[in-house]
């Protein structure tokens, strides 16, 4: 079905694997359209409510597979064709998304990472914003998303040194939630993207669009669509669950609609 990405169900998570270890996951075009295509798969799937983004072998993922460029490549045509469809792509599901980095995250590899909901590390990982190192500026969202999590001083600095950071040193910059040992980094993910399945899946969905539109928004208009967001959750089944597993004093069994 895939040829550069794996995609699995467990217990309600889909993980989707980027499988080319042998070039440490270094995107190609057919690896940007099948991310995309295994998104779209787990977002309409009613039985995943959280998703995985992690790398096979010993890196996350490389960035761009360099050997398929050429002196004359369209830098600009290859992001607005290749790489904006797919980090649109993981903003736009509505399901929380982890990113489970297990080793060198680097170049549009790193925007992958910026892009999820979360990230988990495990200590063998390291992010770098390697573009300036040849002499390109950062894409794939990661002037957009780097700024928003370590603040624009930090984010000057790690974009124009180009310089590798550590795990725990991004845990530091608030880049990670949590750093793991390698071993457990699988076990430790499952676990973190089981717990945010088993909560009410639409209010995720609802929270992630709006704190995406709130940089652009008025604070008059965020409001009314707090109220409008208030308006589809209240409707839920989840919601109904929530309310009456209160009353019950009980922990509530969220069913994800």
């Amino acid at each position: 079905m895939y040829e550069t990405i794996q995609c699995q169900i467990k217990n309600n998570v889909g993980w989707l694997i980027l499988n080319r270890p042998e070039k440490l996951n270094a995107f190609t075009e057919t690896m940007n359209r099948e991310i995309i295509k295994g998104l779209k798969s787990f977002g309409e799937n009613p039985e995943v409510r959280s998703i995985v983004i992690t790398g096979a072998g010993r890196a996350f993922c490389s960035g761009e597979d360099l050997s398929g460029l050429s002196e004359d490549s369209d830098h600009r045509e290859m992001i607005l064709n290749r790489y904006k469809p797919m980090m649109e792509a993981i903003q736009k599901v509505e399901k929380p998304t982890i990113a489970a980095i297990n080793g060198a995250a680097a170049g549009a590899g790193f925007s992958l990472a910026l892009a999820c909901d979360f990230r988990m590390a495990s200590e063998k990982a390291s992010f770098i914003q390697a573009f300036i190192n040849i002499g390109l500026i950062p894409d794939s969202g990661s002037l957009y998303y780097l700024p928003r999590i370590v603040g624009m001083a930090k984010a000057m600095e790690l974009t124009m040194l180009g310089e590798k950071i550590r795990a725990n040193d991004a845990k530091e910059y608030g880049l990670v939630t949590k750093v793991v040992s390698l071993e457990s980094l699988e076990e430790e993910t499952q676990l973190f993207a089981e717990r945010l399945a088993s909560l009410p899946t639409k209010a995720i969905g609802l929270i992630k669009r709006y704190i995406h539109q709130s940089y652009e928004t008025p604070f008059s208009q965020m409001l009314d669509y707090e109220a409008y967001g208030q308006k589809i959750a209240g409707l839920t089944e989840d919601y109904k669950e929530g309310v009456q597993a209160f009353i019950e004093k009980r922990e509530p069994q969220y069913k994800g609609n």
